[in-house]
């Protein structure tokens, strides 16, 4: 028998206390939170849907210094949806994203609640760990908790306004590497002063990430255009990228295009409108938008497409499908959907979620080096490594 303790009642904490407690029923289970209540960040998952899951699983959805502890827990991600199925949530599946039926996050966090109290798992709030050692094989924990086993489920530095680095300070104690720390799934903050007036715009668009002048990669969905730079899924995606590279301080920069179905032949398009070019353009984007490029094309927009000058037809066309917009800095941890880095997947046993410096320390979840794009794939980690850092812990 053993006396468990996770630190952290979030996704990944819970899924570890469940996952300890079906393994061995003999062990006391106790969750340590911070906040006063449990599975608070659950509730704003998913724009407060939760997409829990996604049928399409590949590496390049996920981020890692050490992509091959990536490798070997996606290949086992149909645990997920056991897991989930067990707690009785029926899925709302639509384009392979997976969602509760009730498209409610509160469901999910309803049932793991619920499965913790009916397991006789101790959860105990506004909870903070300032100290834990390890003393005769036992750890301490603010010297006043002894125990066989910790698991160190503890989030990252993103969502909560203030800045919480204990799940980092607890692995660096015990001698384990943090890779650095970043802002992922987050706003990005460009360099100009033409945002105000593009504020507030929602539109289809594929961005490309340029870093050194080097094409990283695309995006194609809904841009949100703000008075500081841009947002939206499609800028999420490339977030992690981009905030890596400022802090490294490479030269970042978004090309947008506002018109990607017409990439191949918008030349052809604008010259057989028979109109003005604001005319023409009007009707295929938002107004504000289509002033503000006429502006920076330097153009007349009386004019029809086929009376301008060559190089007034490419300014224009650039601008339409290649808006380039100079990146200096993203919104901030506390704007993040997920902290990219994290405790070195090297020093982590990839089969249990157990340090390898450390016997009966645990970890799961975003403490770790693993993040990934939207589309539930974050959730789908936290998930997994509960369940492996769970069983793990109750096996001896």
């Amino acid at each position: 028998m053993n006396k468990i303790v996770v630190i952290g009642a979030g996704f990944s904490g819970l899924v570890s206390a469940i996952s300890a407690k079906r393994e061995d029923s003999r062990d006391e289970v106790i969750i340590l939170e911070k906040l006063p209540t449990p599975g608070k960040k659950i509730l704003v998952t998913g724009n407060g849907r939760c997409n829990y899951y996604n049928d399409k699983q590949d590496n390049r959805f996920y981020h890692s210094s050490n992509i091959e502890f990536v490798d070997s827990i996606k290949e086992q991600t149909s645990k997920v949806l056991d897991f989930y199925n067990g707690l009785g949530i029926v899925p709302y599946i639509k384009d392979g994203y997976y969602y509760p039926y009730s498209k409610e996050a509160t469901s999910i966090r309803t049932a793991l609640l619920e499965e913790c109290k009916k397991l006789d798992i101790t959860i105990t709030t506004d909870y903070k760990v300032e100290k834990l050692i390890k003393e005769n094989d036992k750890f301490i924990i603010n010297d006043d908790i002894t125990c066989d086993k910790v698991i160190v489920s503890t989030g990252s530095l993103s969502y909560y306004k203030d800045e919480d680095m204990t799940g980092y300070m607890i692995a660096k104690s015990f001698g384990h590497e943090i890779v650095k720390l970043v802002p992922s799934l987050v706003q990005l903050i460009g360099e100009g002063n033409y945002f105000k007036r593009w504020s507030g715009v929602r539109s289809e668009a594929e961005v490309s990430l340029y870093i050194e002048n080097e094409l990283i990669k695309k995006e194609r969905g809904e841009i949100m255009l703000t008075d500081y730079g841009i947002s939206g899924i499609c800028v999420f995606n490339i977030s992690g990228d981009a905030s890596r590279a400022i802090s490294d301080n490479l030269n970042v920069r978004v090309d947008i295009n506002f018109l990607p179905f017409l990439e191949e032949n918008i030349y052809e398009f604008l010259n057989n409108r028979d109109m003005s070019i604001r005319s023409s353009l009007d009707r295929v984007i938002n107004s504000k938008l289509v002033d503000l490029i006429i502006d920076m094309s330097n153009i007349d927009p009386n004019k029809k497409f086929k009376e301008l000058s060559d190089d007034d037809k490419d300014k224009l066309v650039d601008n339409l499908l290649s808006f380039k917009v100079d990146i200096v800095d993203t919104k901030g941890f506390e704007n993040s959907q997920v902290t990219s880095g994290g405790v070195d997947t090297r020093g982590i046993n990839k089969d249990t979620m157990e340090s390898l410096l450390v016997n009966g320390l645990f970890f799961a979840g975003e403490v770790l080096d693993v993040d990934a794009i939207c589309g539930g794939y974050n959730i789908t980690f936290a998930t997994l490594s509960g369940i492996k850092a769970g069983k793990g812990a109750a096996n001896d």
